[in-house]
């Protein structure tokens, strides 16, 4: 019998399983992808997550790490609303949980800690219901973009690499790449935290032919560049859509990726930011960008030097004593 599978005339069911998640951190638009274009990071958000047995429904959820102490730990919990957004599209019934979330990615930064949270309830409701609903790749990236909105940070949390998303009439749909291994990120993160609502009401209704122009052939650029040409990446990162426009809420991100920009650094924000990401061709330039940080910045910023994630979210079964389960 196959895990997830039941004896002839039983009804098969999630209570008693238990499995962990582990999903990165993204930086979405990489310059001029805005709204497309995202890549993975090696800095994780992990779960445990158990559907517990008998009862009225419960939720029980514990918070360690980014969040703990500010995070919803009820049913309004983003992922908590995920797996039961997730239980109900597939039409099955939700089940009591219990969480363990340990935190790595920031909130508020631009690295898709939204994104990651609402990838954590999708892919925990996947392995719960494995054996009992078949969820596939394009119906992962449905549910979760349906929650998202916007498929640029939960295309490569799900599934690692370098990712082009784009939206049909059909539902969203992405393609995954490789990305060249001379290709070395680093995050400078902030003190401060911006909101992406706020970020994304300060961008004009429309722009000019010529910056939408200019965008294009840039995103064509930065995929060649990240893919296979990484001395590319300086030219391959300009933008003329979003960044600008926000500069005004985040001056200091701003100020240092034009400072960074001016030295030869492939630097943009990272999502709607306040973080910065730069975009080294060689680990060498990871060094030469936070010592230029370090020297010129007039806050506190955290360096993260983390390499590219291949995998994308994973989710696997973790036994469980059933006595255990009813133990507060």
């Amino acid at each position: 019998m196959t895990r997830g599978s039941a004896p002839a005339g039983v009804t098969p069911t999630v209570d008693g399983r238990r499995v962990l998640v582990k999903v990165p951190a993204t930086s979405a638009n990489l310059g001029p992808g805005f709204d497309t274009l995202g890549i993975a990071l090696s800095l994780y958000d992990e779960l445990t997550v158990t559907a517990v047995q008998g009862g009225p429904r419960t939720v029980d959820v514990h918070v360690t790490g980014v969040g703990a102490g500010e995070v919803a730990t009820d049913e309004s919990n983003l992922v908590v609303r995920a797996i039961d957004y997730a239980f109900e599209q597939l039409g099955q019934p939700l089940p009591s949980l219990r969480l363990e979330a340990s935190n790595a990615i920031p909130h508020g930064r631009g690295l898709g800690s939204s994104a990651a949270a609402i990838v954590s309830g999708i892919m925990a409701a996947k392995g719960l219901l494995d054996g009992i609903v078949d969820v596939d790749s394009s119906t992962l990236l449905r549910l979760a973009t349906e929650l998202e909105g916007h498929p640029d940070n939960v295309a490569p949390a799900l599934f690692g690499g370098l990712t082009i998303a784009w939206t049909t009439s059909e539902g969203p749909s992405h393609k995954r790449l490789l990305v060249h291994r001379g290709v070395s990120p680093v995050v400078f993160v902030p003190e401060t935290t911006l909101s992406t609502k706020l970020a994304r009401s300060l961008q004009p209704a429309s722009v000019p032919h010529e910056d939408a122009t200019f965008n294009v052939s840039r995103s064509a650029l930065l995929v060649a560049a990240l893919i296979q040409s990484p001395e590319l990446l300086l030219a391959a990162t300009e933008d003329r859509l979003h960044q600008s426009y926000r500069a005004s809420a985040m001056p200091e991100t701003d100020a240092l990726i034009r400072m960074l920009r001016d030295a030869g650094l492939a630097a943009v924000v990272s999502g709607a930011g306040p973080s910065l990401l730069v975009l080294g061709s060689d680990p060498a330039q990871r060094l030469f960008a936070s010592s230029l940080v370090a020297e010129h910045s007039v806050t506190e910023w955290r360096a993260l030097m983390l390499a590219v994630d291949l995998k994308g979210a994973t989710v696997v079964p973790h036994p469980v004593e059933t006595a255990s389960l009813t133990d507060s």
